[in-house]
């Protein structure tokens, strides 16, 4: 009758025969690659330091013509002008093409840190206009940084 359905198994068979590498131990958290970090997870992290304020020296920089193929990258400087250390717990890119490199450690008060936002330019053509948002412990964040460039050939 098709209403039995007998569970058999293969003489020296093991429930996971063919899953050797795939073995899950119990007693081990699963391996999980990290979650880029959303917004509200940056925010949370940036607001565990106590706040302070800063001075930018600008909030956009434009690179004007770049020839296609080119990395060009900007330092955004800025001088920490509150009472306590200025911390940048992240920078989000706005997009793939833009890689920031940061202050990590923390810019104590008058002291100055930056923002690098390297740009390549290969898989663009004419008026581009990037940012990036930084993240850190001031009261008015994130911090919006931009760039734009004229990809020519």
């Amino acid at each position: 009758k098709a209403d039995h359905i007998e569970d058999t198994q293969l003489e020296g068979a093991s429930p996971n025969a063919g899953m050797e590498g795939n073995v899950v131990d119990p007693n081990q958290a699963p391996v999980v690659a990290p979650a880029a970090p959303q917004q509200d997870t940056m925010m949370e992290e940036a607001k565990k330091n106590p706040v302070t304020t800063l001075a930018l020296s600008e909030n956009h920089y434009d690179f004007k013509d770049v020839k296609k193929g080119k990395v060009v990258d900007h330092k955004f400087e800025f001088t920490n002008t509150g009472k306590n250390p200025l911390i940048i717990s992240a920078v989000k890119p706005g997009c793939g093409c833009t890689v920031p490199e940061y202050t990590t450690e923390p810019i104590l008060p008058g002291k100055k840190g930056f923002v690098n936002l390297k740009f390549d330019s290969s898989s663009f053509d004419g008026l581009q206009n990037k940012s990036a948002e930084v993240y850190a412990n001031v009261e008015s964040m994130p911090i919006k940084l931009s760039f734009s460039a004229n990809v020519v050939q």
